[in-house]
């Protein structure tokens, strides 16, 4: 798979002529510009808005998303594939290389955007409004970048990306109230996934669920599944999965019938002393504080 290890050479193998700065690239021709069909990283975060007619980077738009534009972000290192692409008007990418964001909040800050740890179908989907504004922030960072740049210029532009990333942070929420609206909560079709791992009697012999298992069953990125249930209840994957298996061991603590260890091994658990701390930071107490309570 080719790997750009620099803005230069992946300008040059696209011919897009010279990126101005060689840590941050803005190229605003896609309709235009011969991609071809490819798989490629970089070591550059990639924050695109295309209008796709046909072709496949970023399936996922439903009936229930809006049909303007959509938004892309790949992180460095992350698999970005493009086929037969057409787009129906020009669009832009932003390339920032990890090196430019150096010294600046944003090269801790751009973590904390889980976006960028989506899949290419679980893309942003802008109202006009919405495109408006995120088109707005580009001018405003390719007028920095072609002007006379300066002592002040890579402060400009890293505000202007910063105020698309808070934007793009806001925009996915709202898509995800307008999805759950329409087609259901993710967390009943979480549970769902959950209850039939449970019946299965999968936990003896797989151990724990993991966010990855549940999200492959949603087809989901892991990601894109604990923002969905954050937004929906306030908790992530990881925290659901685990109160609803300290839901079940506390079934069974009642019955009495099974030690401490037993139940751990049954609900998947390696050993008795993680699932005692995992029940007691759920609970306030521990297992068997929670079983001499209920026999009072």
């Amino acid at each position: 798979m080719l790997h750009y290890h620099s803005l230069t050479d992946m300008y040059h193998q696209n011919l897009w002529g010279a990126p101005e700065h060689p840590l941050f690239g803005l190229v605003g021709c896609m309709s235009s510009c011969p991609l071809g069909d490819r798989e490629f990283t970089t070591d550059c975060y990639v924050i695109a808005f295309k209008k796709i007619k046909a072709g496949h980077i970023m399936y996922g738009r439903t009936k229930f998303d809006h049909e303007n534009g959509s938004m892309f972000f790949a992180k460095p290192r992350q698999i970005i594939e493009m086929k037969g692409l057409e787009f129906e008007e020009n669009g832009f990418m932003i390339m920032i290389h990890e090196d430019y964001l150096k010294g600046h909040e944003l090269f801790k800050t751009i973590e904390q955007y889980s976006f960028f740890d989506y899949e290419v179908n679980e893309a942003l989907h802008l109202s006009p409004k919405e495109e408006q504004i995120i088109k707005e922030l580009y001018s405003k960072i390719e007028e920095e970048y072609h002007n006379n740049p300066d002592e002040y210029s890579r402060e400009i532009i890293l505000s202007h990306v910063d105020a698309i990333l808070k934007y793009a942070q806001r925009y996915f929420k709202r898509q995800f109230i307008d999805r759950t609206q329409l087609s259901g909560k993710t967390i009943s079709r979480f549970n769902e996934v959950l209850k039939n791992y449970l019946a299965k009697n999968s936990l003896q012999d797989q151990g724990l669920p993991s966010v990855n298992y549940m999200a492959e069953q949603l087809y989901l990125s892991p990601r894109y599944l604990s923002d969905l249930l954050k937004q929906e209840t306030g908790k992530t994957a990881l925290e659901l999965i685990h109160l609803s298996l300290i839901s079940e061991a506390k079934n069974q603590l009642r019955l009495g019938e099974k030690s401490i260890s037993e139940i751990a091994y049954d609900l998947g658990f390696e050993n008795a002393s993680y699932f005692t701390r995992l029940f007691k930071k759920q609970s306030s107490m521990t297992p068997l504080e929670y079983r001499k309570m209920q026999m009072n």
